[in-house]
């Protein structure tokens, strides 16, 4: 029997808190494999656990979570409502960037919670994660443009941390936000699209019924 994607997602957050045998295992606290719907229409895609999120074991909790959580607010959506997961599930040390071999080392659980979760649109924040959909290109250049990826609408943006590290880019980030709902509606408008086509091209052809000669109508 195929495991739901409560249980995938499940097991691959033990998976990844008993893991060891990668070098930022090494000095975290706690790892940080994710956390959200499971049924989630928008998966937000970090960089990697800072030092709150090291000692709780929970992604975004600290300033660049609060700053998270009033961006989902600003388009009706709360954190239950939404997966959010890091490119690394462990921090690595001092806040440093991960390395190629770090982000390669988790790659195979980020992959996992995408096909699990199957979301309609993925919010990449960080140059990082980004560069996981969009290659080498700038965020300076792509940030809030949307394009579909293996099968996803993803969308860039800048990291939460870098709005508040950088006040000019709150405003930035704030107006990319704002784009998520059309996102998803047009999301969803593609894939009815594509459930019609099927559904249409699976119906059985019926035979065309004889035409019935013309009735005249009766005046009385």
């Amino acid at each position: 029997m195929a495991m739901s994607t409560e249980e995938v997602l499940h097991e691959i957050a033990a998976e990844v808190s008993t893991g060891s045998k990668w070098n930022l295992c090494k000095g975290r606290t706690k790892a940080v494999p994710g956390e959200g719907n499971s049924h989630a229409k928008i998966l937000f895609i970090g960089e990697g656990p800072g030092f709150n999120e090291d000692r709780q074991g929970r992604p975004f909790v600290g300033p660049a979570g609060q700053f998270l959580e009033e961006l989902l607010t600003s388009i009706n959506l709360q954190r239950p409502d939404v997966f959010i997961a890091n490119v690394v599930k462990c921090r690595p040390p001092n806040n440093r960037d991960p390395l190629p071999d770090e982000i390669q080392a988790c790659n195979a659980y980020l992959d996992r919670q995408i096909a699990a979760i199957k979301p309609q649109v993925i919010v990449t924040l960080g140059r990082y994660s980004m560069a996981k959909f969009f290659g080498s290109e700038k965020i300076s250049s792509i940030h809030g443009r949307a394009r579909s990826v293996n099968g996803y609408l993803c969308i860039a943006m800048y990291h939460p941390a870098a709005g508040l590290h950088q006040s000019s880019l709150k405003d930035t980030i704030r107006e990319d936000f704002k784009k998520i709902p059309h996102l998803i509606a047009e999301a969803e408008r593609v894939a009815a699209e594509a459930a019609a086509k099927q559904a249409k091209a699976a119906a059985p052809v019926q035979a065309a019924s004889p035409k019935e000669p013309p009735q005249q109508l009766s005046l009385f």
